[in-house]
């Protein structure tokens, strides 16, 4: 009978206990070539600390190496779950994400990281500032709030959603100032069959709308502005191949003409891709006006291969274990 009440007792006892899981991945890559990122060429940045101008002559190809290792742990129970990664790569370690989430609230910490909230980088492509974010959802209903600690930008989001329509409202202080201007934007959603309705406005005069229709393996948007810019887009896909294309035309703006078309095969370990942009005259790496892709799978590793308009190149050999 002791035997009984004991095993019942440690039983009770251990039913509160969270359980606790960890895990570990990692990847490496290594690459020839001399890609560059958004504005700027490869090797750029020393340039320009050195008082030059970006985008100068093309940088000589050079061997890179990287490698990353993610140990992530998590645990919980029936009221309360949490989780926290650590990342390491070539260039040292760094504290990931740590959330904790409770119903349907969740709590994320990752500094500088959140991804809401972003500024310009100095290679042309933007930055994550936020470093903590809380967020709820219960039903239709959704809000979250996103701060920078540093420069007190915020992020605000409210959304709902029920049946075919959503609709949402942003509030956004993210100009890098201490009590700089906060911008709100409404947007509404609505699905009609095969057709979706979209329109978004904010309170600096700005507003896009758009109707994209999908009929089989075929999808139509048209879409405007502020400014009068249009857009008509097409995407097609057949079996492996998928095609796109989009025409931007009105404005009374430089620039506001726009030609996109790529094409994009994928059958079993190959696949090819081709992509052209107009808008993205004199940019670099995979931001330039035309880019062309391959890869191959094999054993777990994949081969890699890039090119674009700006005279650059890229070969990579890259797995995960």
């Amino acid at each position: 009978m002791k035997k009984v009440l004991l095993t019942s007792t440690a039983l009770v006892m251990t039913a509160g206990i969270a359980a606790a899981e960890m895990s570990m991945s990692a990847s490496a890559k290594l690459t020839y070539g001399n890609f560059g990122t958004g504005t700027y060429r490869a090797g750029d940045a020393a340039v320009v600390a050195a008082g030059g101008a970006a985008g100068g002559a093309v940088p000589d190809a050079a061997w890179t190496s990287e490698a990353d290792l993610d140990i992530a742990g998590s645990g919980g129970g029936g009221t309360l779950s949490y989780s926290a990664t650590l990342e390491l790569d070539e260039s040292g370690e760094a504290q990931g994400a740590f959330t904790v989430a409770s119903g349907g609230l969740t709590f994320v910490y990752d500094a500088n990281d959140i991804g809401g909230l972003v500024v310009a980088g100095a290679d042309g492509e933007d930055d994550n500032t936020g470093d903590y974010s809380i967020s709820y959802t219960a039903g239709g209903l959704s809000a979250s709030y996103e701060t920078d600690t540093t420069s007190e930008d915020t992020l605000i989001t409210l959304g709902y959603a029920a049946g075919d329509l959503t609709v949402g409202l942003t509030m956004e202080e993210n100009d890098n100032a201490a009590g700089g201007t906060t911008l709100a934007t409404t947007s509404v959603g609505y699905v009609m069959g095969a057709a979706t309705l979209s329109l978004s406005a904010d309170d600096a005069d700005d507003w896009d709308a758009s109707v994209a229709y999908a009929s089989g393996n075929t999808t139509m948007t048209l879409a405007t502005d502020e400014n009068s810019i249009y857009s008509a887009a097409l995407a097609y896909t057949s079996g492996d191949m998928t095609f796109s294309a989009r025409q931007e035309f009105g404005g009374t703006a430089a620039g506001d003409s726009e030609t996109e078309f790529g094409i994009t095969y994928a059958a079993g370990d190959m696949t090819f891709g081709a992509a052209y942009d107009s808008g993205q005259e004199g940019l670099f790496g995979d931001e330039a006006e035309t880019v062309v892709n391959a890869s191959y799978a094999v054993d777990g590793a994949t081969f890699a291969a890039k090119a674009n308009d700006q005279d650059e190149v890229e070969l990579s050999m890259s797995f995960s274990f």
